[in-house]
């Protein structure tokens, strides 16, 4: 019975969306009339609310939705969905104070003499809306009125024309900042967590091992990430148009003919093609700029952009009139003087010291109030001339509330699918089709791009995305990004706009294109467009990179960037220091020899015996990773042969955990059916599940234990001596970062002498408390100094008898001189080995540093960052672990 009612949930949806009936209320709407049948259905034929539900009840499940909602848009850390009203108030601003009319205008007149140059202007200027203004239907409608009756007059194909202005406004859905990015963000941001502890429990199931070593984890995304990611793959959107438009233009100049500009190429020309051009560009650099250094959030820079927005829009509506570039020029005076400052001194109102603190901070305020006030004149300016702020306002309200209340249906939809056992069947299909993770993808791909045909994108990312994204993200036969999987999703949705029968920029262009326009002519325009956008999603599925790399990039590059000891980068890490001691093996030989010529008897004996078993280690260095690379060939020289059956095996055995899953369901519900009629089917189907699992366990062939742990010793091998390397490289280097340590705190021990010195005198002449309070003084600056612990344990001890019931100035003053003792004796030392060990211990440290000692550093040294985040980049089966 639940799968009648899954049916039935779907066909309602279906059945509410077709009609017409508002998105926002068709959701939510078909999940509450399924689970109030459901459980009417299961109380007038079993006496249980529950009984048709795959587990949970109609209470569990009608409020699921609504609670799992507010579980995560609530709390303080997923504030992702903000940066959407502020990215919408950005391009309906943008829109309706006509800077993108201006920006088509002069971009035309600049390409249109070029053989299908108009064509490729509007793709350009289509690439620079979306990374502007992201508002697919005000994209199309702008340059249907503007760029379509010139491209008609011009003697353009009539279906070239149309899908193209079509196909370019739709890129604001895949070239960041872009809604529908932000969405798939934050869905993939729950989805991540699911699919982490699936593949914890599958690790689990398949190898016994309680704890999945954390570098086979599944790494979440954020908004952020996914900006960055499809930044690429919409370049090369755009350049599959243009290439395209230039080949057609090429091969039938008649369908793309050049367009003369009739005015001069002048410098009158030239100012135009600034003013149009640079603004854009400004913002697009001061929005997306902000995030890729690190400066800004994504929600900040969606206000950087809603601020810019209004600011242009300030001057463009006064376009010819006087002062009308007044406020701009404000804005742009007091945030170049906010730079300025806080680059040349730090501005802190709470740490006001000198009086240079002083007047920075008076002119970074005076800087901020004159920004504010530059930004309150464009507002007052927008909300005067047309009402135009009055209107985008409304706008932004209207189209926010719409993504927020879809999200709340969705969920609640979402909700009651998997209430019906929806997720599982789900789930049981993709990993029973054939081509592991790739069969999986294919599908998941071919349902979204069929359901673009009949759905928005919007409708898509909430109800789909989070059903199939835990279940592709968990797999690690790809061990895919979460960043890729939505990159290529918001590619897939981005054809929603284009397929009929509800492509939705089709309609917007209808609305605004002549009489003379056939529909059908737009249809046919369109097709080319969608098969490029396919050709680009297999681009970019075959290369990983292009989504992953800039991610990669900015991550290892900013203040918070993982430490090179972190799990997940040791592969990479491995992959690239092997490539260097091939080429430098002699270079790193020489300077562990010239280190051990070192005299270390200045040193004392636990340290001088530790840097010498450093020096061994080091040089064992180079027989570890021969070893890893042994185990490493053998492990490859297996896999192909072993691959089939792991993979035969672990999906009989998927199949078989499926079942056995059925078979507790239908145990509870054999328990609580209180008809025999009830019974009577679900034990039937218990019977059957149970000689199904039989079957399959015969199917699993006899050699599969016997090569099954034969290869799990290969890869523990490799495991084993690759963690070897990692210990013997960090024993290695750990020492001499000690000892460099103390040698140069040598200073700072001299500094503290006559301090240490005068504590007799003091501590013997003054009150205990007194007394206590000077050692401990003394006490916190040799602890201070890296090493002194002899000296330290004797101030401790120097402390405790000043201090209780039982205070002993005489035991104090004798630890004190043992203190003083320690410290002759340790200055000593100290001293001889500063100017005799010191200088070749940093010179050996420097060659070593970014090699053997890597792993302890605190980040990846910057010309090792390419490298990694290309390595990082590309997607490793880890299949054969699990």
């Amino acid at each position: 019975m639940e799968l009648f009612f899954l049916l039935l949930l779907i066909l309602l949806m279906a059945f509410a969306l077709a009609s017409g009936y508002p998105v926002a209320f068709a959701l939510p709407g078909s999940a509450v009339l399924t689970i109030g049948l459901a459980a009417l259905s299961g109380y007038l034929f079993t006496g249980r609310p529950d009984a048709f539900f795959a587990q949970g009840g109609p209470v569990t499940w009608l409020t699921a939705g609504v609670t799992n909602f507010r579980g995560v848009y609530w709390e303080a850390e997923r504030d992702t969905l903000i940066a959407i009203p502020l990215f919408v108030f950005m391009g309906i601003m943008l829109q309706r104070s006509r800077i993108a009319e201006d920006l088509l205008i002069t971009m035309a007149q600049l390409f249109g003499p070029v053989r299908g140059g108009l064509g490729m202007s509007v793709v350009f200027v289509g690439a620079l809306l979306a990374a502007t203004t992201g508002i697919v239907g005000a994209t199309v409608v702008a340059m249907g009125l503007i760029s379509l009756p010139a491209m008609l007059r011009n003697n353009y194909s009539h279906p070239l024309a149309t899908g193209t202005i079509a196909a370019s406004g739709t890129l604001g859905q895949i070239i960041p900042p872009s809604i529908v990015l932000i969405i798939l963000a934050d869905q993939l941001a729950s989805a991540t967590d699911q699919a982490s502890t699936a593949r914890k429990l599958l690790f689990k199931e398949n190898t016994g091992d309680l704890i999945m070593p954390s570098a086979f984890d599944v790494g979440s995304t954020s908004a952020g990430e996914m900006f960055l990611g499809a930044f690429l793959p919409g370049v090369v959107l755009v350049a599959l148009y243009m290439i395209f438009i230039a080949v057609i233009a090429f091969l039938r100049p008649r369908v793309a003919p050049t367009v003369p500009y009739e005015g001069k190429y002048d410098a009158a020309f030239a100012g135009r093609v600034v003013m149009a051009l640079v603004p854009p560009l400004a913002l697009i650099f001061a929005v997306l700029g902000s995030i890729i250094m690190g400066i800004a959030t994504v929600n900040q820079a969606g206000a950087i952009g809603a601020a810019g927005a209004l600011i242009m829009a300030g001057y463009r509506l006064k376009h010819g009139e006087p002062r009308a570039y007044w406020p701009a020029i404000l804005a742009a005076i007091s945030i170049t003087a906010i730079i300025t400052v806080t680059h040349v001194h730090p501005v802190n109102v709470k740490n006001l010291a000198t009086a240079a603190d002083v007047r920075m901070m008076i002119i970074a305020s005076i800087a901020v109030a004159g920004l504010l006030f530059a930004l309150s004149w464009s507002g007052w300016r927008a909300l005067r001339i047309e009402e135009t702020l009055q209107s985008v306002m409304i706008e932004t309200a209207k189209t926010t509330s719409l993504v927020f209340i879809i999200l709340i249906g969705a969920a609640m939809l979402t909700a009651a699918f998997r209430g019906f056992g929806g997720e599982d069947l789900v789930k049981e299909f993709l990993t029973g089709m054939p081509g592991g993770f790739w069969g999986q993808f294919v599908i998941v791909m071919a349902v979204i791009f069929v359901l673009g045909f009949f759905l928005d994108f919007i409708e898509i990312s909430v109800v789909v995305v989070p059903i199939v994204a835990p279940i592709l993200l968990m797999n690690p036969g790809a061990n895919i990004t979460a960043v890729w999987l939505g990159v290529m999703i918001g590619l897939n949705i981005q054809t929603s706009f284009l397929t009929p029968p509800f492509g939705f920029a089709l309609f917007y262009l209808r609305g605004v294109a002549p009489a003379i326009v056939k529909t059908i002519s737009m249809y046919k325009g369109v097709i080319p467009f969608i098969l490029l956008q396919l050709l680009a999603l297999v681009i970019v599925a075959n290369s990983p990179p292009l989504v992953n790399y800039l991610p990669q990039r900015i991550t290892l590059s900013a203040d918070t960037a993982p430490p090179p000891i972190n799990p997940k980068l040791q592969v990479c890490i491995e992959n690239e220091l092997f490539k260097f001691y091939n080429s430098h093996e002699q270079e790193l030989r020489s300077a562990i020899a010239s280190v051990r010529n070192i005299d270390l008897g200045a040193l004392p004996d636990k340290l001088e015996k530790n840097l010498a078993a450093s020096f061994d280690k080091a040089e064992k260095t180079f027989e570890l990773i021969a070893a890893v690379k042994k185990a490493d060939e053998a492990i490859a020289e297996n896999e192909d042969a072993y691959r089939p059956l792991h993979v035969q095996v672990r999906n009989i055995q998927a199949e078989i955990r499926s079942l056995e899953l059925r078979d507790r369901e239908l145990q509870t519900s054999i328990r609580l059916a209180r008809d025999e009629a009830l019974k009577n089917p679900l034990e039937a189907e218990l019977a059957a599940n149970e000689g199904e699992i039989k079957a399959l366990q015969a199917t699993i062939p006899e050699r599969w234990e016997r090569e099954y742990k034969a290869f799990r010793k290969l890869l523990k091998a490799g495991q084993n001596t690759r963690n070897a390397y990692r210990r013997n490289a960090d024993q290695a280097y750990e020492p001499v970062q000690e000892a460099l340590a103390i040698l140069r705190a040598t200073k700072d021990l001299a500094a503290l002498e006559p301090e240490l010195r005068a504590l007799p005198a003091f501590v013997e002449n003054n009150p205990p408390e007194a007394g206590l309070e000077k050692v401990q003084s003394v006490y916190n600056q040799v602890r201070s100094v890296e090493g002194a612990k002899p000296v330290q344990s004797e101030m401790s001890q120097a402390r405790r008898s000043l201090r209780g019931s039982s205070i002993s100035k005489p035991d104090a003053l004798a630890a004190i001189d043992r203190a003083i003792q320690k410290f002759d004796e340790e200055l000593a030392w100290r001293k001889q080995a500063f100017t005799t060990i010191l200088p070749a211990l940093e010179r050996y440290e420097e060659t070593i540093h970014n090699n053997i000692g890597l792993r302890q550093q605190r980040r990846l040294p910057d010309d090792l960052i390419p490298d990694m985040a290309a390595c990082l980049s590309h997607h490793r089966d880890i299949s054969l672990y699990f």
